[in-house]
């Protein structure tokens, strides 16, 4: 038994002596220091976006229940948290390399031998009794090839963690994005029918005038295509309430109680359902290296170092030693007695000599794998910059665009009560009327359409930031969970 324990203490000091692998290191940011669109004034958070939990951002408490929800049922979610308890077990079995693996055994074996094949004629009993404890063809990683691999393997756990991460974000994104588009085609189909009763009443009153002979039959036919158009609408609007359902109940993956559901009336910007999110001036592109899908493209660029020094390590020897220790008898009595000890010890010794350049092959396709890794970690930290310049370019005329659309929405509204007044005094026909009943129906329409822009860019910028990973907002004693530690 203490040959045993002299060999695994041996064990432990060679292996790992040598460590082949390339150094990691965090390759330099190909992006700006910042971003050129200044930040929009407003309440802005007191926290880095990147911190701020996703119940601190939403305001709508039905939103946040929504969001709940779908974390607690959505299936891609769901595969990505069955995915790192995968990667988990993959890096175990990786690092269980690392150690000895010792076993131990008992064995009895008794037989008889008859006469007639004895050179004495006697038939004859033998019996044979053992334990042992063995060493199973362990590996010496004086190179470090055994730990490259674990090392790969970490890090590609480290890597289905940030994508579960990221696709949190993601699903909180799409689930509110689903969300605010049901708001708004509610919103929309209310206001179309709004105007489809209120068109079947001008056309009940021109109607009655034209059977009196006050109106004529151009002003009666008109008057019935514009409640054929809102007609029209009201339909197509019902048509998408009921689709924009169906997609929000596949994103939360279950129904979805009617408690959560988005109001069908009121304006969106009367009740903002997140809050206004602008990065602070001054804030450095280096918040982007902390979005998860940049840290996983990290952690495979470290993964591909890795399998480097495991390749690297192919060119030298591998020493394996097999062995093992016990006591065995003739007799059962005699198992543990004086002189019954036993043991065995088989070091081997493999050195490459030729492979037909396979080794070789194999380092060439790590160091290209190494490069490939690096050319996309820093393509997905110039998309994130992208992203988040992309959505403030948008968000820093969003407050213009909206102040402009209800300036001539109120225009358009005056313009529809003078003509209406008008051909009702008979001093204008009512083509005017239908003129300006059309701007205005457009113009209410494009500020809807517009106020859901506006609220779905405060999800893109929060997003594009990396928010939304956590629950609540992180504080500095929290911070440090964001980065994953060694199992």
């Amino acid at each position: 038994m203490r040959t045993i324990a002299f060999i695994c203490a041996s064990v432990a000091l060679l292996s790992g002596c040598i460590n082949l692998a390339p150094a990691s290191f965090t390759p330099a940011a190909p992006v700006p220091q910042a971003w050129t669109s200044a930040p929009v004034a407003g309440s802005e958070p007191t926290v880095a976006p990147i911190d701020l939990g996703w119940r601190d951002f939403f305001v709508d408490e039905r939103l946040r229940g929504t969001v709940e929800l779908a974390l607690a049922n959505n299936r891609d979610l769901r595969v990505t948290a069955l995915n790192i308890e995968q990667a988990r077990a993959r890096y175990d079995i990786a690092l269980s390399s690392v150690y000895p693996y010792l076993s131990g055994g008992a064995s009895a074996t008794r037989s008889r031998t008859p006469g007639s094949t004895a050179a004495n004629g006697q038939a004859r009993i033998a019996s044979n009794y053992s334990v042992n404890l063995g060493l199973s063809s362990y590996e010496i990683d004086l190179f470090g090839r055994i730990r490259n691999l674990g090392d790969v393997a970490l890090e590609s756990y480290f890597a289905t963690e940030e994508a579960r991460r990221s696709t949190q974000i993601s699903l909180i994104s799409e689930v509110a994005n689903a969300w605010l588009l049901l708001a708004t085609d509610q919103q929309r189909l209310q206001f179309a029918r709004d105007t489809l009763a209120s068109r079947q009443k001008s056309f009940d009153l021109i109607r009655q005038s034209y059977e009196l002979g006050a109106q004529s039959g151009l002003a009666l036919a008109q008057a019935q295509s514009t409640v054929d158009t809102a007609r029209s609408d009201a339909a197509a609007y019902d048509s998408l309430v009921e689709q924009d359902r169906n997609a929000l109940t596949l994103l939360v993956g279950s129904a979805l109680p009617a408690a959560l559901l988005p109001p069908s009336t009121g304006a969106l910007t009367s009740a903002p359902v997140a809050r206004l999110l602008a990065p602070p001036a001054g804030l450095p592109s280096e918040v982007l290296q902390q979005r998860p899908d940049v840290l996983a493209a990290e952690h495979a660029l470290r993964g591909s170092n890795a399998n480097i020094g495991a390749a690297r390590a192919a060119f030298y020897p591998r020493i394996a030693l097999t062995g093992s220790a016990g006591t065995a008898s003739g007799s059962l009595s005699g198992l543990f007695g004086n002189g019954s000890a036993a043991w065995s010890f088989s070091p081997s010794i493999t050195l490459p000599i030729f492979d037909g350049g396979a080794n070789r092959a194999n380092l060439r396709v790590a160091e290209v794998q190494q490069q490939i890794q690096l050319a996309n970690y820093e393509k997905t930290l110039q998309t994130a910059f992208r992203e988040v310049a992309d959505a403030l370019a948008a968000r820093r005329t969003l407050g213009e665009r909206l102040a402009a659309q209800q300036s001539l929405l109120a225009s358009t509204t005056r313009t529809f009560q003078l003509s209406d007044a008008l051909f009702r005094s008979g001093g204008a026909g009512y083509l005017d009327v239908l003129d300006a009943q059309r701007s205005l129906y457009t113009a209410q329409q494009s500020l809807i359409g517009l106020q859901l822009v506006e609220q779905a860019n405060r999800l893109t910028l929060y997003k594009a930031l990396g928010g939304g990973w956590s629950e609540t907002t992180v504080t500095g004693e929290t911070a440090a969970i964001r980065t994953p530690r060694t199992p």
